[in-house]
């Protein structure tokens, strides 16, 4: 598991310099594929996986998650997340990040800065004896107090030899609620918060989710191993401090 969350954050280190005006999804796609198989010698886990047809997942400005890479360049303005999950000796490592091109609005930027951030007040609460409520829990209570809002259809997971697994990780809830952390899981914590409504729907691709209202969305995804003392982040990037 830390070989391929190690793998997965490389990923994303070796895209971050791609993601600009003018570039596609779908080339960058090209390019995190190659660097999966040819590189590191691993499988990109999204590829056929029940029938996605990328390596890796792009969502655009108001698409939630599992954006399907196109042909659609990118502009100045935009966010994007980019999903990528590396499977190398039977294991799967998983994390995405925001990038944002170009010149993008305050909007977009406190967006993005308030979900990584909320992604990080749930790492920081993970330790042996706590329920998975009360990290649902505080990560709502920081996007919301910071006035977003909590997709609530889509959710972290348990994640090992199988893409997903269980347990859920919600990230909302009730405090003293769902299953109990113990040294050794592997799990996601993956929040979306959107600037407007909560609601989503599902395109007639099947895949791609987007934001009722069009809101803007931000997604940020670290793989956690519970540890004896707290929390290991296996796909943490090179250079990654918490906020």
């Amino acid at each position: 598991m830390r070989v391929a969350g190690r793998l997965a954050a490389e990923v994303l280190e070796m895209i971050a310099a791609h993601v600009r005006p003018g570039v596609t999804t779908g080339e960058l796609d090209a390019l995190c594929h190659r660097h999966i198989v040819e590189v590191q010698q691993a499988i990109p886990a999204p590829l056929h996986y029940r029938g996605f047809p990328k390596s890796i997942c792009t969502s655009v400005n108001h698409v939630v998650c599992h954006g399907i890479p196109g042909a659609t360049p990118l502009r100045s303005g935009d966010i994007v997340n980019i999903d990528i999950t590396v499977i190398k000796d039977g294991f799967h490592g998983d994390t995405s990040a925001m990038f944002l091109v170009g010149q993008p609005s305050q909007l977009a930027k406190r967006l993005s800065q308030v979900t990584r951030e909320a992604l990080y007040v749930g790492i920081a609460m993970v330790h042996p004896g706590v329920r998975l409520g009360d990290i649902g829990h505080a990560i709502q209570t920081y996007a919301e107090e910071r006035g977003y809002t909590v997709v609530q259809e889509y959710c972290g997971h348990g994640i090992g030899r199988a893409f997903h697994e269980e347990p859920q990780v919600l990230h909302y809830g009730l405090p003293g609620t769902g299953a109990v952390l113990m040294p050794g899981m592997c799990i996601t914590i993956e929040p979306m918060l959107n600037a407007g409504k909560r609601h989503v729907k599902l395109l007639a691709d099947g895949w791609t989710v987007v934001t009722k209202d069009r809101s803007l969305s931000a997604q940020w995804e670290h793989t956690i191993l519970v540890t004896e003392t707290g929390a290991d982040i296996l796909t943490l990037r090179t250079g990654e401090t918490p906020p």
